[in-house]
């Protein structure tokens, strides 16, 4: 009975010294713990300071309908496309002398400022020598060719927010 009482005080004293001692060993890393914390404060601030300048590059900027394209840049993407495109240049010769930008009779359209282009009518990619001519798309829009037009749309909804008409001269 007395090995069981001993051995129960022991445990008990080792419990107890736990319990004394934590307190000075949290005491002691206090400072550390401390400097961590502002530490990590610091790096979460920066982190959270550079994806709100992210966030706000990237907001969408409404943009006034028809006045994004100035007469320079639509003078230089007609002249580009009727250079590369002209009559005769990489477009069937029944729809060449017709001007309309290779469009088949029956899908050319004319676009108008402020109309969605319907999901049904495809939109071609610009390329890389107009768009670099171009001021870069807001963030949320992109530029396309409709025919034989330049477009540019909001990505969310295909609306047309400015639009460079009659690429051949037509």
């Amino acid at each position: 009975m007395t090995r069981f009482n001993l051995s129960s005080r022991l445990i008990a004293l080792a419990i107890t010294s736990v319990f004394v001692a934590g307190p000075v060993f949290a005491k002691g890393n206090d400072d550390n713990n401390g400097k961590d914390k502002d530490k990590q404060a610091e790096k979460y601030e920066k982190k959270y300071q550079k994806q709100a300048q992210k966030d706000e590059k990237r907001e969408r900027k409404e943009i006034e309908q028809g006045k994004y394209f100035n007469d320079q840049q639509r003078t230089y993407v007609r002249e580009y496309y009727i250079s590369n495109y002209g009559p005769g240049k990489k477009c069937p010769p029944g729809l060449a002398k017709k001007g309309n930008g290779c469009m088949p009779p029956g899908q050319v359209r004319t676009w108008v400022v402020g109309q969605a282009i319907p999901r049904n009518v495809t939109m071609y990619s610009v390329p890389q020598q107009v768009i670099v001519q171009l001021p870069p798309a807001p963030y949320g829009y992109r530029y396309a060719r409709v025919g034989g037009d330049i477009v540019l749309v909001q990505q969310q909804n295909n609306l047309i927010v400015d639009i460079i008409q009659g690429l051949l001269g037509g």
